[in-house]
């Protein structure tokens, strides 16, 4: 048909949306560093509360979870965070964020979660601060 034209996408990853959600997991020195990319919020809440209790079942007590990279948190999430947190430290462990993005860390300054949570800038100063716990892990 004249003046229609059709195309194919090979790479999948190119026609994703921007807030996708994805978990990396990696350690570094015995901690455990979890990297959140996309949106944290309703429909990947599952994944997160999966992944954070199955690092709770294996006994993980030092934990840093990376949020650079994520777009969008809401209240879910949130949620999931604090739960996590107060189950390292029933284990006498170290759960720390790395918040780098102003207008996710305002959520958490609204919230009053900054005062609840351990919340750092970079993910040099989370491992340093969870460095000691990780021996225990």
């Amino acid at each position: 048909m004249p003046g229609y034209r059709t195309s194919v996408v090979s790479d999948p990853v190119a026609i994703q949306p921007a807030g996708l959600f994805k978990l990396d997991q990696e350690r570094v020195d015995g901690t455990v560093l979890l990297t959140v990319h996309g949106d944290a919020d309703l429909h990947s809440a599952p994944e997160l509360r999966e992944r954070l209790e199955r690092l709770d079942d294996e006994g993980v007590t030092a934990l840093v979870v990376d949020l650079s990279e994520v777009i969008f948190i809401d209240s879910m999430a949130l949620g999931l965070l604090l739960a996590a947190m107060k189950r390292v430290r029933s284990r006498e462990g170290h759960l720390r964020l790395v918040v780098s993005r102003p207008e996710i860390r305002r959520i958490f300054e609204i919230t009053l979660l900054d005062r609840v949570l351990a919340i750092d800038a970079t993910r040099e100063e989370a491992l340093a601060q969870v460095g000691p716990a990780a021996g225990a892990a």
